[in-house]
């Protein structure tokens, strides 16, 4: 068996690559702002559910 030098650095050299990307026009998303759009969309389907008689 032939002994792999530096595999670790050439398998995640594509996603250091992508991860230096970053484009200045890309919106910022704080994780507060996630969670409250996620609990808005839960509560519009919730309410979506009961308005329609899905809700037991």
């Amino acid at each position: 068996m032939s002994k792999q030098e530096g595999s670790g650095l050439t398998s995640s050299a594509g996603l250091m690559r992508y991860f230096e990307e970053e484009d200045k026009e890309t919106p910022k998303i704080s994780p507060k702002q996630v969670i409250v759009f996620g609990i808005a969309i839960g509560a519009i389907i919730l309410g979506l559910n009961v308005y329609y008689g899905l809700w037991p």
